[in-house]
């Protein structure tokens, strides 16, 4: 590959993105009261958003759909050749209808026109077309024109379908503002993702309990509590009274400062190496707040106690990665 195909290369995806630019930038221009009635008819909607479009107008609102869904609006998208047979039945008298055609004269589309009517069900429309056919009969529609596409040939639809898409995207953000939707609503619809993992995951979801916490008594010798930390593989060891209320701490920190000062191992009860008043923080908060109160005071481990000041759990940083709080 020579140099120049290299600056063709770059001189042609400039030319695609300054043309999808201007596309964008003549539909912001041309925003206006449509817009307000499409959102306000999606906002007081009791049922959901059925999200209709064939080809690349149907993967847009595909995408759309599922932007709505994700952000506090129930959507879902609706292929219009399945829906006339059989899908339409998918549709509510309770449900809006947005529906995506850069022609606006899309016949898979035009003919469900007369059923959607017939339910009585508001029709939202993005089309390139304010006259066409579908246009016409939308009870909104939004103008989402482009003076060209990015395709030279002027036969792949580009310009039209980012357009479309930005639509969407705005249509979804400002619904989600008009709703209060929230960081924790986002959580409970994305569950699986690292936002979800941050604010749904609570401190006894990913604690250590029972056997598993590294505890000993105040009288046990230095060794001995070495060997419960190494056991239990968590970097420290609870020190723990009869009815197992903490007492204090030992880390790995504390070992190395006790080393420094040439302490018998073998016959220095571990009381009198232990940090006392250590951090603690109550099961039921969240992990990603346990998190912060580990970066806060710069410790790699924690221990969960319960009102009575009961040890009742254990975790460390590797059980935050491992959870995908970090």
């Amino acid at each position: 590959m020579n140099v120049k195909t290299e600056q063709n290369f770059l001189e042609f995806g400039r030319t695609v993105l300054e043309i999808e630019t201007q596309a964008i930038a003549q539909v912001l221009a041309r925003l206006d009261d449509t817009f307000n009635q499409a959102c306000e008819l999606m906002l007081r909607c009791p049922g959901r958003v059925v999200v209709i479009g064939m080809g690349k107008s149907g993967h847009i609102g595909s995408k759309i759909a599922a932007t709505l869904a994700s952000t506090g609006t129930p959507a879902f998208f609706v292929h219009p050749g399945e829906a006339s047979h059989g899908d339409l039945g998918m549709i509510t008298t309770q449900d809006v209808v947005l529906g995506l055609s850069n022609s606006g004269e899309t016949e898979e589309i035009l003919i469900l026109l007369p059923i959607i009517k017939r339910l009585g069900v508001p029709l939202i429309t993005l089309t390139g077309n304010p006259h066409s056919k579908l246009a016409t009969m939308a009870t909104v529609n939004i103008d989402v024109s482009v003076s060209q596409e990015a395709c030279p040939l002027g036969l792949a639809p580009t310009a039209s379908t980012t357009a479309a898409l930005a639509m969407g995207d705005a249509i979804a953000v400002t619904l989600l503002k008009a709703r209060g939707f929230t960081e924790e609503d986002f959580a409970r619809s994305h569950p699986g993702g690292r936002l979800g993992k941050r604010l749904l995951i609570h401190v006894d979801d990913i604690m250590h309990t029972d056997q598993d916490v590294p505890m000993v008594s105040p009288d046990t010798p230095v060794n001995q509590s070495l060997l419960e930390m190494t056991n239990k593989r968590l970097g420290m060891t609870a020190i723990v009274d009869q009815q197992q209320r903490l007492l204090g701490v030992f880390t790995d920190g504390d070992l190395r400062r006790i080393l420094d000062k040439r302490v018998d191992l073998h016959h220095t009860p571990i009381s009198e190496c232990m940090t006392t008043h250590p951090i603690t923080v109550n099961a039921g908060i969240l992990a990603a707040e346990a998190l912060e109160v580990m970066e806060r005071h710069k410790i790699n481990q924690l221990l969960i106690t319960d009102n009575q000041q009961r040890l009742i759990g254990a975790l460390n940083m590797h059980d935050m990665l491992r959870a995908g709080v970090v």
